[in-house]
């Protein structure tokens, strides 16, 4: 079969091959009030809040110990792959009135009952198996709005899928796959718009994010997250040269969304080139940093920059959870750095900076999150050993909040790494990676934390020999689920942090959970499939199971 068209899934066995019209009635309305939907998980987080919560409590305290799988789709499939970097199932699953959408590695989506896992079609897209990726062959997840499925490409292109048939409507690129540019990201509808973001910080490329007209595809506008001169921000870049213009800043993780101020909140990737401060002295905005975005026209509002000119790789893509707090918006964020931030979303001012990982050198914070460099790759040629590593204390796996509790919880990465700083000229396409790298394997460990973003402090954690880094979510049965990289999928209870219930799933989770009901029963699904970047955030489980299923949970009816 061709790349690039639908599957009926006919060819596999006597079924139709169609999903049922129910994407025809996702609007922008709905997807604004997605959380007065609990049987359904409309939108990327959940809702345009970042915070990855479901409402649904038939599965609690009480019962969660009787969870056992009622499915399971393996995804996995013969073949060659784009890319020289291992695959990984990281996408969160979206489910609407019973028909789950899922996308995985090399440009593969598909509709299945949410019932039962009975695949209704499939649809891959033709990627350059030469395209050049940094981080693995990857895929974060689609959204659904009018009848139409929308998902990124690695070729950079965003295309749009009919949600009954699978069949193309239209596909429009959005970056430059020859100078290394590629997508990973999750879309985001927002109006009449699709929201996608470009992957490729790691070739010297300068990060953007775009928005599409849902229906025709054309071209809204677009945000670089790298002022050209004379644009505000750009006096933090040499003024001579063309450092700007190789930057970075890549916009890969979806962002949240605040409709009553019409503001995108972004995480920015590292400059580049990573490590090598050299060559792009200042503070290298807009990278690695929080950015509110104006959703109609794409210009930037606000910013916090969480780590000025890094020198170690950085990237703060991970999400802004929005939330309000004794009448004060508010956005968290838990970055790479090791520290985690609570915002002021109006104006991305700081109201509290607290360190969530138990060992940081790389430099200190202060409570506005002012930084002061203490330990960085600087002379050539010298090793230098920092914590965090260049995963960061956590990766771009997703944190939540539970307006139940009023707590976040995150899954932390404790691992250090030595960098060897090396310049490296600028060649298109080509890694443009400022010192050798390598990631602690043994001296390492990891934990699920509760913190309380009134206070900063810590309320529980649970601790684990590996490094933990798959998203988490929690629910109305005050439960927060998430998976480890040994393959085991868990569930704490949201108040203590005491495990309650595991399930070995056979390959680690690198991916992001959700939770939806049809006919009044409580789901959990969970992608299990380990790969990715495992070089850069756990040496240890190079060689392990690869994996790629998708498992369904529930209680025994």
């Amino acid at each position: 079969v061709d790349a690039g068209t639908a599957i009926p899934y006919a060819i596999l066995s006597t079924s139709v091959g169609k999903a049922p019209p129910v994407a025809k009635g996702v609007t922008y309305d709905r997807i604004l009030n997605a959380r007065d939907e609990p049987q359904n998980w409309l939108t990327y987080y959940g809702a345009y809040n970042g915070q990855r919560y479901s409402p649904l409590d038939q599965i609690n305290a009480s019962n969660v110990g009787q969870l056992t799988p009622q499915w399971v789709f393996q995804a996995g499939n013969v073949g060659l792959r784009s890319g020289a970097t291992t695959y990984a199932w990281e996408a969160s699953p979206i489910i609407v009135d019973g028909v789950m959408y899922v996308s995985g590695w090399d440009g593969q989506l598909w509709a299945l009952d949410a019932t039962n896992g009975q695949e209704l079609w499939r649809y891959r897209h033709a990627s350059p198996f030469d395209v050049s990726l940094c981080c693995g062959n990857v895929n974060r997840g689609v959204a659904v709005a009018e009848g139409k499925v929308f998902m990124t490409t690695l070729n950079a292109h965003v295309i749009a899928l009919d949600a009954e048939t699978g069949k193309k409507i239209w596909d429009k690129p959005f970056g430059d796959v020859r100078a290394g540019e590629s997508a990973t990201v999750a879309p985001l509808v927002v109006k009449d718009m699709v929201i996608v973001g470009s992957s490729g910080g790691e070739f010297g490329v300068r990060g953007h994010t775009d928005a599409f007209n849902r229906e025709t595809g054309e071209h809204v506008w677009r945000c670089y997250m790298i002022p050209k001169p004379g644009e505000p921000g750009s006096e933090t870049w040499p003024a001579e040269g063309e450092a700007w213009q190789r930057g970075g800043a890549n916009c890969w993780i979806t962002p949240s969304y605040d409709p009553d101020l019409n503001l995108l909140y972004y995480g920015t990737g590292n400059p580049c080139p990573d490590f090598d401060g050299g060559v792009r002295e200042g503070d290298n905005l807009f990278t690695d940093s929080g950015v509110a975005v104006d959703a109609d026209t794409g210009e930037i509002k606000a910013h916090f920059q969480y780590t000025p000119h890094d020198l170690w790789d950085y990237d703060s893509v991970m999400e802004h959870l929005l939330f309000d707090l004794d009448g004060q918006k508010m956005a968290a964020h838990f970055d790479k750095n090791g520290f985690l931030y609570i915002l002021d979303r109006t104006n991305m001012d700081a109201i509290r900076v607290v360190p969530f990982v138990d060992r940081i050198d790389w430099g200190e914070v202060d409570e506005k999150g002012n930084v002061t460099p203490k330990v960085y790759p600087d002379k050539e040629g010298d090793p230098v050993h920092f914590w965090p590593g260049p995963a960061g204390a956590k990766e771009w796996t997703h944190a939540c909040y539970s307006p139940d509790t009023e707590l976040l919880y995150v899954p932390v990465q404790d691992v250090g790494a030595t960098a060897t700083r090396r310049r490296r000229e600028f060649k298109e396409s080509i890694p443009y990676w400022g010192a050798g790298v390598a990631v602690d394997a043994d001296d390492q460990s990891g934990y699920v934390s509760a913190y309380d973003p009134r206070t900063g402090q810590e309320r529980w954690r649970w601790t684990s020999d590996l490094c933990m880094c798959s998203s988490l979510l929690a629910t109305g049965g005050d439960l927060v689920f998430g998976g480890e990289p040994s393959g085991e999928f868990n569930a704490w209870d949201a108040g203590s942090g005491d495990l309650l219930w595991q399930f070995q799933c056979g390959s680690g989770h690198h991916s992001s959970p959700a939770s939806y009901s049809i006919d009044g029963r409580q789901y959990i699904v969970a992608p299990s499939g380990w790969g990715g970047w495992a070089e850069g955030f756990l040496p240890k489980m190079l060689g392990s199971s690869h994996g790629s299923a998708l498992f369904a949970f529930a209680l025994p009816e």
